[in-house]
């Protein structure tokens, strides 16, 4: 792909089927089906597909569904497969893009050939990585929202957003409160969810015991920690004036609500990519390996997750870190963070190792999401300076505090559970090149790394 607009990532949630969009080719009329959030199939009948743009499909998506301006920028187009998802840019030819599909795949991904001869992507209307939070919170319009929705509420469900089960509950109450209308005390509620309790939480507070235990439970048993969970959140949801009156019309404000819920997750709205990262050495004989690893690029940061046990390992913002990739041409495609820690109370740079053959491709991304950022950091000062509380003699105003954690939530980082390379720059004895080039942004305890410096880490000493 030519840029960082056409993302590369690994696939989502709405994989669920091996899809083809495109039922006839010619050079007049083709029946093109591009799939909404919902899984719902929206079939588009174009002229001379072979030359279309994303930009055009896009607007004719916009004109079918009658959306409003923001969703220009809200959406784009994607091509997906179980194999491998790609954001498009507007310039993007997406019948030309399918058919060089396979050498996509070989390029970005480590599918066996058996997998890549068959594979095949189809077209869905996704929202846009480089869309900001803050413009999402200013949408009103229905279909809009529920588009949004819909997309988040299948990246948690499929784990792909890990979440606390206090926020699992949360947000599967809302879920509820949209497909079941507003809790009823006296109505068999607690059947009903128990029945669809995957529609509401992820696959890992749903395991329900099996065999005779399960038998014996029956109907009437009382609910499970995370059913019971749910149902308390569930009558938690707070109704809006007159949504008795208007159901279909009430569900607005509750998309707000679970987006806005999303929005607390600092890898919401990311682009996502596989790769593998060293484990720590363990035992007597400090047998090691590798573990698969999730990497979310957002327009805030990056965060590597762990694929099987759907945590955060690392969560940097782009202040926060340093980066470079290595192409296979070099050694095997990698992609380095290199940030501020410590080790045993010692001030150190750490280096962690991300394996993956789209090293380039989240390379780029970072990069430029970072400009999008310091593009958009000028006007901050403007605002500020026209506020009451930048007047003379008035005290500036308190510095936003982060947000509070619980101890031990997934979205915290877990750095002791990373194998990374450890340096400090006042020790230069045994240290050798490693990375060249690194690109920084960070102004941390280290200060600020030149882009283009060679920065040198300390390897054990060989005689």
């Amino acid at each position: 792909m030519d840029g960082p607009e056409g993302n590369v990532g690994q696939p989502g949630p709405a994989d669920r089927s091996h899809r083809s969009s495109v039922s006839s080719v010619g050079a007049r009329a083709a029946d093109v089906l591009v799939y909404l959030a919902d899984d719902t199939m929206l079939p588009l009948a174009v002229e001379n597909l072979p030359s279309l743009t994303a930009h055009e499909l896009h607007r004719a998506v916009r004109e079918v569904l009658q959306l409003p301006d923001i969703a220009q920028d809200a959406f784009a187009l994607w091509l997906v497969s179980p194999l491998l998802e790609v954001q498009l840019k507007p310039k993007h030819q997406p019948y030309k893009l399918g058919r060089q599909w396979q050498e996509l795949l070989l390029r970005f991904t480590d599918a066996p050939d058996d997998d890549v001869a068959v594979d095949e992507p189809s077209l869905q209307f996704r929202r846009n990585v480089f869309f900001p939070k803050q413009r999402e919170l200013q949408i009103h319009d229905k279909e809009v929202l529920r588009l949004l929705y819909e997309e988040a509420k299948g990246n948690v469900l499929a784990a792909r957003y890990p979440c606390d089960v206090e926020d699992c509950e949360a947000l599967g109450a809302l879920v509820c409160r949209v497909q079941l209308g507003p809790y009823q005390p006296g109505q068999p509620t607690a059947c009903a969810l128990r029945e669809k309790l995957d529609s509401f939480l992820p696959a890992h507070l749903c395991r329900r015991g099996h065999g005779l235990f399960a038998a014996l439970r029956g109907r009437g048993a009382k609910a499970g920690p995370g059913e019971q969970g749910l149902l308390n959140a569930y009558r938690r949801v707070k109704e809006t004036a007159g949504s008795n009156s208007k159901p279909e019309a009430s569900l607005s404000p509750h998309y707000r609500a679970y987006l806005f819920k999303c929005h607390e997750l600092p890898f919401y709205g990311c682009a996502f990519f596989h790769g593998e990262i060293d484990k720590p050495a363990q035992g007597f004989l400090h047998r090691s390996g590798r573990k698969p690893v999730s990497v979310a690029v957002s327009l805030e940061g990056v965060h590597v997750i762990d694929s099987r046990e759907k945590h955060v390992l690392l969560g940097l913002r782009f202040q926060e870190l340093s980066w470079d990739h290595t192409s296979p041409e070099e050694e095997e495609s990698v992609l380095w963070l290199e940030f501020d820690g410590d080790n045993e109370g010692t001030p150190v740079n750490k280096l962690l190792k991300i394996y993956s053959k789209q090293a380039e491709l989240m390379s780029s991304l970072i990069e430029y999401c970072i400009e999008l950022s310091q593009a958009a950091e000028p006007a901050a000062p403007q605002e500020s300076a026209a506020s009451p509380a930048s007047a003379p003699g008035s005290s500036p105003p308190p510095a936003q505090r982060p947000q509070l954690r619980r101890q031990g939530s997934v979205v915290c980082s877990r750095i002791q559970h990373l194998s990374t390379i450890d340096y400090v720059e006042e020790d230069m004895k045994n240290w050798k090149p490693l990375v060249s080039g690194i690109k920084g942004v960070g102004t941390g305890r280290m200060g600020p790394h030149p882009v283009g410096s060679v920065q040198l880490v300390k390897m054990p000493y060989v005689p």
